[in-house]
């Protein structure tokens, strides 16, 4: 991708708001919508944020491939939107899906099950609320 992204239909109010990063680009959070978890990560630009919010289907930009792709078109494991919102810094979008089959291009249903680090049981009960 070059470092001025194409020409985009997206709404200009939502394209001034974006944090991009140098290449143009926002990480895009994939969520199941009604169980909360967290299926996989990928990265818009404000086209790819633009289709995904005018046709339901979630798009996104293939860094290593530099083209669009529409999650299930060739899988068969589709994203059907249920909601896209920007986080507080504007940097980040949340998309809110209904995942048909696996999320991950390796065949597992989420990308984050398949290397779970293990936390210090002693370092999560020392953590401290911050008004105490």
């Amino acid at each position: 991708m070059t470092s001025t992204p194409p020409p985009s239909s997206l709404d200009p109010e939502i394209a001034v708001r974006l944090k991009r990063s140098a290449d143009g680009l926002v990480p895009a959070i994939a969520q199941q919508y009604d169980t909360g978890e967290v299926l996989m990560l990928g990265w818009m630009d404000d086209e790819a944020l633009h289709r995904t919010l005018t046709t339901g289907r979630c798009t996104y930009w293939s860094r290593s491939r530099q083209e669009y792709w529409v999650k299930g078109d060739t899988s068969g494991h589709f994203q059907h939107v249920k909601s896209v919102a920007l986080d507080c810094d504007a940097d980040t979008v949340l998309v809110k899906v209904d995942q048909v089959g696996a999320a991950c291009h390796t065949g597992a249903r989420t990308c984050f099950d398949a290397d779970v680090l293990t936390v210090r049981e002693d370092a999560v009960s020392d953590v401290q609320p911050l008004d105490q």
